[in-house]
């Protein structure tokens, strides 16, 4: 099936153009400090014609009993989703900075999320191929947020999936680990 822009999607964000939808699927949390435990997961990204998508992300866990890795058996691993975990909502932008050694098919891009548990992380990366890496640039917390010294994701177009990762350095560790999903587009 040919992919079509969105309708009324600015030119500036052709190159996220891939990601506007709702996404849902599941995924792992397993970290040191809270432990190893499914989620499911809701992931919109949306646009009112701007030179940007708007995002919000609703992660939701079931009890903290073990799990098996859906990357590792492509099974998915979530059980029944009894609380929100994480809430996320921001902005997705193309920037027209455009980095040293950055490659032609690749886009520059800035990235403002804000969590419901008190810190907005502005992430700096770029998209192409299907594929966009993100790093914290700048992270502001709250004095009750959790203490997240910085943070990396990746996100990949596999088959037609929505896959990605995310290490933190958080709750004393050494960047490390954090999270992965695999969402549909529904």
């Amino acid at each position: 099936m040919p992919f079509a822009f969105p309708e009324g999607l600015a030119p500036e964000v052709y190159p996220l153009a891939w990601l506007v939808g709702t996404w849902s699927g599941s995924g792992v949390i397993d970290h040191p400090a809270v432990g190893r435990r499914a989620f499911t997961q809701e992931l919109t990204f949306d646009h009112d014609g701007g030179p940007y998508l708007r995002f919000e992300s609703t992660l939701r866990v079931g009890s903290a009993e073990p799990v098996t890795d859906p990357a590792a058996d492509g099974e998915a691993a979530a059980g029944p989703a009894e609380s929100v975990w994480s809430t996320e909502t921001g902005y997705w932008r193309v920037s027209t900075d455009r980095p040293d050694g950055l490659g032609e098919d690749r886009h520059p891009l800035e990235v403002i999320v804000a969590d419901a548990a008190g810190r907005m992380t502005l992430f700096l990366g770029a998209a192409g191929n299907g594929r966009i890496d993100l790093a914290s640039d700048a992270i502001a917390r709250t004095s009750t947020s959790s203490d997240v010294r910085a943070s990396k994701r990746m996100y990949g177009l596999v088959d037609g999936r929505l896959l990605w990762v995310e290490e933190l350095a958080a709750f004393g560790e050494p960047l490390r680990s954090y999270a992965s999903g695999e969402l549909d587009r529904r």
